[in-house]
């Protein structure tokens, strides 16, 4: 399998991936056009990326493109639809950076309390103001607020049960005993979240649903001079009305992503939260250690290894969870030549449209088992030819 690796990935998974008889191409500055020519150029089966945007336009230029897979958790700078629309899987690595994003996550909560950049920036300018900055509030018996509480959120839970803190969470998928068993308080919005905490971090994926879930109605719940902390995507926060909380309530914030965020590693900035002193702004640095960036790439390597071995897709992004299929046909027959093809040419006559099918075959290879879900007007007729094959044991067939 020919593939194109458009970022950076580290040596050993490069050898893994070669080793396991690939043709490996790696050119880690492929973005925008360059990627679209690597792309028509090399004409891979897969492609990996880590920051790169990669778009329909890009999948367009290498017909036999297969699989993405995005070395990270996030996959928004994917075209997911327009993948699907393409037959390209698209798949992520979950969880392989929690502990680094959890991390950084911590280390803003601590800088927020005791003022640690400024104190640094003070000394370094030949500044000293112990007055002003010994009067941190201190972290133990606050409470934390966590909105998501997958592998990150439930890694910075972690943590802070290690600072004595109090820690409320929400998320969609979080029950009460799972609340129990992470030691945390469940409660019901992530606006309940606002009203309770002291420090509220965000860990939810960028989707249409989370966009601005830190709106307006979030902050105006914020008690005044609390923390947040922002660490996923800026699509989740609502900056204007962050800048609000931050002027009329005296909120200090934390971001590791914002609006408008350079794509460049080295240049300048311009922003309007850069130069502001109640902000702390991180370099987009979450998953950014070694630790994390080996993990993320043996992840990739293994998505791609076990593709290249079984057509089977860990960490599948863009499968459908629910087909259209309305029916079942289940048919039981012998393990012949020509026997399924015979089925499915019965199927196709009749016009249904065939959604998801599995063939297994039982011990000895005598015997096969066909379910055959399709979505279409059932005729008795169809059913009876299929019966009547003599290769083919049984029929049966139930609605969805």
């Amino acid at each position: 399998m020919k593939i194109l690796i458009a970022d950076k990935l580290s040596t050993s998974a490069v050898e893994k991936l070669m080793n396991g008889g690939h043709d490996v191409v790696s050119r880690p500055d492929a973005k925008g056009e360059t990627l679209l020519a690597a792309l028509s150029e090399v004409r891979p089966t897969a492609l990996i990326v880590r920051s790169t945007k990669v778009s329909a336009e890009a999948m367009d230029q290498s017909p036999d493109l297969e699989l993405i897979v995005r070395a990270g958790a996030g996959y928004d700078n994917i075209d997911v639809s327009g993948a699907s629309d393409r037959g390209v899987f698209v798949a992520n690595c979950p969880g392989k950076n929690a502990a680094a994003v959890a991390e950084l996550t911590i280390g803003l909560m601590l800088s927020l309390d005791r003022s640690i950049p400024d104190n640094v920036i003070d000394a370094r300018e030949g500044i000293w103001n112990k007055a002003r900055y010994g009067k941190a509030s201190g972290l133990k018996g606050r409470t934390l607020g966590v909105i998501g509480l997958g592998n990150i959120g439930l890694e910075v839970v972690r943590r802070a049960h290690a600072f004595d803190m109090h820690v409320v969470g929400w998320s969609r998928s979080l029950t009460n005993d799972k609340a129990e068993s992470m030691g945390i308080e469940r409660v019901e919005t992530p606006v309940d979240v606002a009203k309770r905490a002291d420090v509220i971090t965000l860990h939810v994926a960028a989707t249409p649903e989370t966009e601005s879930l830190a709106g307006a109605e979030f902050f105006d719940a914020m008690r005044p001079g609390a923390f947040f902390i922002n660490t996923t995507r800026s699509s989740v926060v609502d900056e204007d009305a962050m800048i609000s909380a931050m002027e009329e309530k005296s909120i200090r914030v934390a971001l590791d992503v914002f609006s408008e965020e350079p794509a460049y590693k080295e240049g300048e900035i311009s922003h309007t939260l850069a130069t502001r002193k109640d902000v702390y702004l991180t370099h987009h640095i979450g998953a950014s250690t070694g630790q994390a960036q080996e993990a993320i790439a043996d992840e990739a390597t293994r998505v791609i290894l076990t593709y290249a071995a079984s057509n089977s897709v860990p960490n599948c992004v863009n499968i459908a969870e629910k087909t259209p299929a309305t029916h079942q046909l289940t048919v039981r027959h012998l393990d012949k030549v020509g026997v399924l093809a015979s089925i499915l040419e019965e199927v196709r006559m009749a016009e249904w449209n065939v959604q998801e099918m599995e063939n297994l075959v039982f011990a000895g290879a005598h015997a096969a088992c066909a379910s055959i879900r399709f979505d279409g007007t059932v005729r008795k007729e169809v059913l009876e030819r299929i019966q009547a094959n003599s290769d083919v044991l049984a029929v049966s067939l139930i609605d969805l």
